[in-house]
């Protein structure tokens, strides 16, 4: 008999009014029966909560004051009973047979702890965008390469993350102090923890405009700096046997930093105190490191130059 575990789809919202409604109908139109949608508001001052309030009983609504996305991804989770959990923002939404393709991956593959799946791009006028990224469907055990330090690009977002309930109980609470791609620490903590599999199917729609917080963020340098010192540095406290992972993703912080020039002080400080509490030879690791990654961002950048 094929087991139809609960699905918790986790809606993280914050001023995005204008799309909200389509990601909240997206999940509950799911062609999967046993599923429960939970839209936290991260402290809306648009017409959000008055969205939320519409939909009544047929939905769990968390509202909360602003907080950031891991603290939505903190509430969400905590309000969620499934096995399965499936992260959605609230510019984008689900294909309706998501949910059915997702929990039929888990049952087949009883061992692994993580799905992640292609994504659809349109603008903001919903015309199609050519992606320029591909998964492969298999299998993937990252854990041994992770755990020693190599940095992976997991070419997929927040909307195409789904998780068994048992994995993020040992990734979340997340530290709130990641006010944004919260999705990274976890993305990283899931392939350092457990086996997974990437589909190729495109289950679900992402949606790129001017209003994204991350993709159009003037200050994005700055802003990617700021994560990926904020992930080494909570990754290396909560999790210290994957210390070698946070070192890396530290040093691809400095090296961004240099690229950067003028680096925020908030960011000096974060330095300091990591190495204040590493060893010598862990210092001389990361500078070694950061000026390779230094040396490969200024070759991509020199190549990404020569292209017409």
């Amino acid at each position: 008999m094929t087991k139809k575990p609960v699905v918790s789809i986790i809606v993280n919202n914050y001023n995005y009014a204008q799309f909200l409604p389509i990601a909240i109908e997206s999940a509950l139109s799911q062609t999967y029966p046993d599923v429960e949608v939970i839209v936290v508001d991260d402290g809306s001052i648009d017409r959000s909560r008055t969205i939320i309030q519409q939909y009544g009983s047929s939905i769990k609504a968390v509202l909360k004051e602003n907080g950031g996305q891991s603290s939505a991804f903190n509430a969400g989770f905590q309000a969620s009973t499934g096995e399965i959990i499936c992260f959605l923002d609230s510019d984008d939404y689900f294909m309706p047979d998501k949910i059915s393709a997702i929990v039929e991956v888990f049952n087949q593959h009883p061992e692994i702890d993580w799905c992640f799946h292609g994504l659809k791009l349109i603008d903001k006028n919903a015309n199609l965008i050519p992606s320029k990224t591909t998964l492969t469907t298999r299998l993937w055990d990252f854990r041994d390469s992770i755990r020693q330090g190599q940095l992976l690009n997991v070419p997929t977002a927040t909307s195409a993350l789904c998780f068994r309930q048992s994995l993020l109980k040992q990734i979340l609470p997340m530290p709130e102090e990641i006010k944004i791609t919260s999705d990274n620490y976890i993305k990283y903590l899931a392939l350092a923890l457990g086996k997974g599999m990437f589909l190729s199917n495109q289950l679900a729609v992402q949606r790129i405009h001017g209003d994204n917080h991350y993709t159009f963020n003037p200050n994005l340098p700055k802003l990617q700096e700021k994560t990926l010192f904020l992930t080494a540095y909570w990754i290396e406290h909560h999790f210290p046997f994957l210390y070698q992972l946070a070192d890396s993703l530290f040093s691809a912080g400095i090296a961004l930093s240099w690229r950067n020039q003028k680096s925020d002080p908030a960011h000096k400080e974060l330095i300091q105190q990591y190495f204040s509490s590493i060893s010598l030879l862990r210092k001389l690791r990361i500078q070694q490191r950061s000026i390779v990654y230094f040396i490969k961002g200024l070759i991509k950048q020199f190549m990404n130059a020569q292209k017409p």
